[in-house]
């Protein structure tokens, strides 16, 4: 649902939206639109129960997503097996094998210049979604960037970027971490495959960062199915991203579309291919309306669906039949597989209430708190985030939420009071005020049942945001930036 008062927030910077707007640009490829990773638009508490997966097998747009790329794939498949599949896979060789003849050259010369990039940016691992304030990890990373230039030291480098990953366990959960370990796997499985001197090892390096950006794409795609309010915000402050399409008709097969061009990039070559070549498509289209922090954010997946795009290897090692009965049992099997691994991990590690399991003591978010980076972490009630941790009292779930919500509108209430411009007090006081109803708004959709209720929370959502832009505007010109 869109709202026309709606005012987006100009202070919000979502973490990774690039992959947002892929899905909406694929519905002019494959007849459906993909969103993707908007979670931090909206407090969330890590451990909060999925959606039950019966309902999005009860929802008839999800089974229309999987008919039109089931449909897909089937022609091309079949196009693939006549004269002219092959008279379209030979141009695709002659205009990629200058690439394909120096791809290791261009893929370490990508890895090297992307964390030479998130060494400029500072203060964060592996991607720029995931703060840090330990300084001494944008070194690291500038020397692994240095690393990889030398097959000696290739395998160095491989080890730098699993201690990253494993870093950032240090302050973010394991489960929400997952989508980023397959891809980091494989560019590292990648450089110690390229270093090696065995060619037996050597010929699966492009092989494992295909299946690294599959399972990427296919684990996060899930969020669409288990999260869908957490794409609430996005949809409704970019609502051409949905070209016109109503939000719980885009969610689901945005879903769809992103789990099935992961799963098209393991397939025969002209799916394969023409996969890769729709989602480079649609990841740069992105970068305009998101902007260049987000390219540098997916500098490593876009490079590998560029080898992916360029690899004239006719089919996987590790093989998928061939015939055309396979494509519709094996998407099932994959998609059973994933779901499955997701909430049944979700379930082991947080139970099925979503309280925290063994081991997990408090709920905390994605984003930590830098003057408690290893704490839960705290909203930032003033500007625009809100992903917020409970008091150590609370309890799982919604109380966890609103609690935190609250805690943090107070602290940002009792904040502007140091402010001694009463005029600038009252604006920052409710700029965390406003901040606040938005919050537990927003909590509200994602726990609550009544539809009237969702309907309120959706207006507090637009009105209160309307005025929220109003008075950071105010604060701008005023030379006095909301905290």
């Amino acid at each position: 649902m869109t709202h026309p008062q709606h005012s987006p927030d100009p202070t919000r910077r979502p973490r990774r939206p690039l992959r947002a707007a892929w899905g909406a640009l694929a519905a002019g490829t494959l007849a459906l639109p993909a969103q993707a990773h908007v979670k931090w638009f909206a407090p969330y508490i890590v451990e909060a129960p999925p959606q039950k997966i019966g309902q999005t097998l009860s929802d008839p747009w999800f089974w229309t997503g999987i008919l039109l790329v089931v449909a897909f794939f089937l022609a091309t498949r079949w196009i693939e097996k006549t004269s002219v599949g092959q008279a379209i896979l030979a141009g695709m060789d002659k205009v990629s094998d200058p690439l394909w003849r120096r791809l290791d050259d261009f893929l370490r010369f990508v890895i090297a210049a992307f964390f030479v990039a998130i060494f400029a940016v500072g203060g964060v691992y592996l991607t720029p979604d995931l703060k840090t304030p330990n300084e001494w990890v944008s070194w690291m990373q500038l020397l692994i960037a240095a690393l990889v230039f030398s097959r000696r030291t290739m395998p160095l480098a491989a080890a730098g970027i699993i201690l990253l990953w494993v870093l950032a366990l240090t302050e973010y959960q394991f489960f929400h971490l997952l989508d980023y370990l397959a891809l980091g796997v494989a560019v590292a499985a990648y450089l110690v495959l390229e270093s090696s001197s065995r060619p037996e090892w050597r010929k699966y390096r492009f092989e494992v960062l295909r299946w690294g950006v599959a399972i990427a794409l296919m684990w996060s795609s899930l969020e669409k199915f288990a999260y869908p309010e957490w794409f609430y915000p996005l949809v409704e402050e970019k609502p051409f991203l949905t070209f016109g399409m109503p939000r719980d008709v885009f969610i689901p097969m945005a879903g769809v579309a992103e789990f099935t061009m992961g799963f098209g990039l393991l397939w025969t070559a002209l799916v394969r291919r023409l996969s890769a070549i729709t989602l480079f498509l649609i990841f740069n289209a992105a970068v305009y309306p998101f902007g260049r922090l987000d390219l540098v954010g997916h500098a490593l997946i876009m490079a590998v669906i560029v080898a992916i795009a360029a690899d004239p290897t006719p089919q996987v090692r590790f093989r998928i039949r061939r015939p055309l009965w396979t494509i519709p049992t094996s998407l099932v099997a994959f998609m059973l597989l994933f779901a499955g691994s997701y909430w049944g991990l979700h379930g082991l590690l947080y139970g099925p209430a979503g309280q925290p399991g063994t081991g997990i003591s408090q709920p905390s978010t994605h984003s930590p708190d830098p003057q408690r980076p290893h704490g839960p972490a705290t909203a930032q009630a003033t500007g625009g985030h809100a992903h917020a941790a409970q008091p150590a009292a609370a309890g799982g779930g919604a109380r966890a939420a609103y609690a935190s919500s609250m805690a943090a509108m107070h602290k940002g209430m009792d904040a502007a009071l140091d402010d001694r411009d009463a005029d600038v007090s009252f604006v920052k006081g409710m700029i965390a005020h406003h901040q606040g109803a938005v919050d537990m708004a927003r909590i509200q959709l994602q726990y609550g049942k009544d539809p009237a209720n969702h309907q309120l929370a959706e207006h507090i959502i637009a009105e209160q945001e309307r005025e929220l832009a109003q008075m950071k505007e105010w604060l701008r010109r005023r030379a006095a930036p909301a905290s």
